[in-house]
């Protein structure tokens, strides 16, 4: 089973870079999941500043700049993973976002783990 878990986060919630012992228990815990091979890609989002918002509406797309002012919360990061139980995907998730609350106590995010639909 396949899952895509993601982290959000009101976008300007972190100015400043994450705190060193966060990143260091990042860096080891990304290691470990490629290593053991429950990790299949993970990745940081830029802000919405940088983003493009395409909406299909009434027959007709409209393109929209970021940034986008009516947006309260963002996916600020993503990891791909594939596991044998959703079970097994929320032990990972939830280690992931223990490291945030053990590191980075004042930052205020939430996580979700969602299943990918694979198609046959």
């Amino acid at each position: 089973m396949r899952f895509l878990m993601f982290i959000k986060h009101a976008e300007n919630s972190h100015p400043v870079e994450p705190p060193k012992p966060l990143m260091d228990a990042m860096e080891t815990f990304v290691s470990e999941g490629f290593k053991t091979g429950w990790l299949k890609e993970t990745g940081g989002l830029q802000s919405t500043s940088e983003s493009v918002r395409i909406r299909s509406k009434g027959g007709a797309l409209t393109v929209t700049d970021g940034p986008f002012a009516e947006t309260k919360e963002i996916v600020g990061g993503y990891a791909i993973v594939e596991v044998k139980s959703k079970d097994e995907a929320l032990d990972i998730a939830r280690r992931f976002m223990e490291l945030h609350r053990v590191h980075w106590p004042e930052f205020e995010c939430e996580g979700e783990v969602r299943r990918i639909e694979e198609l046959s």
